[in-house]
């Protein structure tokens, strides 16, 4: 396990934490040891070094998981630019709003993506080139000697709740994530971990740097279909998994070979929280793997995490702080809720982000003073979503702040109706949704895919929820879909969905 080393470095010294002879990336990317990756980095800072730009100018990237878009988020901030990696699923209205939005100088993607890109897609000022003109690279770049506290990069949300904003992000934020990721996660140099979360999202960023820290191997990957996961996990000898709920869905559902199942030693979960029967199939599932659910947001990179002796006992649960963190429950009056009492989850300490890049209403509104009872201080994230303190001092989500559904006057979460619906394997995929109601203010609509016939299921599924929910808490309609949609990231569309809905 390595050391909680409190004093954050330049992102790029990651090339140095493996030894030189040991792999850094493998798969479809190719192979470099530490060595090679170091020396890749270099040669990457020099070529972006030499198109002169100014400190802290933006290069942005639109790429899917090529060696080159795994080195950028090291070798630009060596160069002294910030990365703004773009999802490659995103379509060419939302990469050209990033582009402007970030002011970025430079537009790396690849040949067979220019063209999409139409007349006034790129911004003036910014140049767009092709990944093959930046792979030669230049003059080798030492390691940086940059201020933690400079930004490193921008991560723009997915732009499910509207236009994406960009989270700013310092050599600190992702060098003391990364370290805490790969302590808690008790990553090893001797860890292959699979990389299928996109790049530009936290957690898949997470992926590389917390690999890179722990000194193990990264191996890249784009897949279409889950058996192709459940194929590279054997011919790439991995031996950790980060997945979204949406796709452990998926892989559940998978046919995995038992030998590839128990080579597993430890799968994680974020973006969204696991139902109990989820992580009893996936104990199931994978009985040699350490299973670790957490909570993050993007605004402060991670917040909580389960330890997996835990994990059994309280399936519930999304843990308590991961190191470097300070983690709060805010009552409605300011206060430090009690046990039991619902209330904001509030992080502070050095992983909090440096707000919205230039939008400083919506910064105001979510990075606010911690409370005066904090023990970190300064400034905080105050995320919306609702938690609570369990007894035993774990945490367990309860919703989303803007989220919850309004019943007859009664609150209640999307959460909570989606895991008693989830709970009696009738459904494979469940989300609930709050409608305008003239009677009861909303009614809760649950769209949901079945496992089997919907006729046959749905009288099932309505007579135990009847025996578990109250009655405000029953689905007013349940609307049934072959596939539901999912965002960028890979999370259900809950903002597309509600969009359908209520338009």
């Amino acid at each position: 396990m390595i050391q909680l080393d409190p004093h954050p470095r330049p992102i790029d010294h990651l090339t140095l934490r493996g030894d030189a002879g040991r792999l850094a990336l493998a798969g479809r990317v190719g192979e470099l040891d530490y060595a090679g990756l170091e020396h890749a980095v270099a040669r990457l800072a020099g070529f972006l070094a030499g198109q002169g730009f100014a400190p802290g100018d933006r290069v942005a990237s639109w790429l899917p998981k090529t060696l080159l878009a795994s080195i950028l988020p090291l070798a630009a901030p060596r160069a002294g630019l910030v990365h703004v990696p773009i999802n490659p699923q995103l379509k060419r209205g939302q990469v050209s709003h990033i582009l402007a939005d970030s002011g970025a100088r430079l537009l790396i993607t690849q040949t067979a993506r220019l063209p999409l890109l139409e007349r006034g897609d790129v911004p003036h000022g910014t140049r767009a080139i092709a990944d093959e003109a930046v792979l030669a690279g230049g003059d080798p770049v030492p390691p940086s000697d940059a201020d933690p506290d400079a930004l490193a990069a921008i991560l723009y949300t997915s732009g499910s709740t509207g236009r994406p904003k960009g989270v700013m992000l310092s050599h600190a934020n992702l060098w003391l994530g990364a370290i805490s990721v790969a302590h808690y996660l008790r990553l090893e140099p001797a860890d292959r971990v699979l990389a299928v979360l996109p790049l530009s999202f936290d957690y898949g960023q997470s992926q590389l740097l917390s690999t890179w820290a722990a000194g193990a191997c990264a191996v890249p990957m784009d897949y279409l279909l889950p058996r192709d996961v459940i194929k590279a996990v054997a011919r790439d000898a991995i031996t950790t998994l980060a997945g979204v709920p949406p796709l452990w869905v998926q892989l559940l559902e998978g046919d995995w070979p038992q030998e590839t199942a128990t080579a597993l030693r430890r799968i994680t979960n974020s973006g969204g929280a696991l139902t109990p029967a989820m992580v009893r199939q996936l104990r199931e599932r994978f009985p040699n793997a350490d299973l670790y659910p957490m909570y993050g947001l993007t605004e402060a990179f991670r917040s909580t995490y389960l330890d997996p002796d835990l994990v059994d006992r309280h399936p519930e649960s999304i843990g308590r702080a991961i190191p470097f963190a300070e983690v709060m429950v805010v009552a409605p009056d300011g206060t430090r809720a009690a046990p039991g009492e619902p209330g904001e989850l509030v992080h502070a300490g050095p992983l909090v982000a440096h707000g919205y890049w230039r939008d400083p209403a919506r910064t105001a509104e979510r990075f606010r003073p911690a409370p005066a009872w904090s023990d970190s201080g300064g400034m905080a994230v105050w995320s919306g979503d609702t938690v609570v303190i369990e007894p035993h001092g774990l945490l367990r989500f309860v919703g989303r702040g803007d989220e919850m559904i309004k019943v007859s006057g009664n609150r209640v979460s999307p959460t909570e109706v989606e895991e008693a619906a989830l709970a009696g394997g009738e459904l494979a995929e469940a989300v609930a949704i709050g409608v305008p109601d003239a009677r009861t203010g909303q009614a809760i609509h649950l769209i949901a895919r079945a496992r089997g016939a919907p006729e046959a299921v749905e009288p099932r599924l309505r007579e135990r929820l009847r025996r578990d929910l109250p009655g405000f808490m029953q689905p007013a309609e349940i609307i049934w879909r072959q596939a539901l949609p999912r965002n960028a990231n890979g999370k259900l569309d809950r903002a597309a969905l509600r969009r359908e809905l209520t338009s």
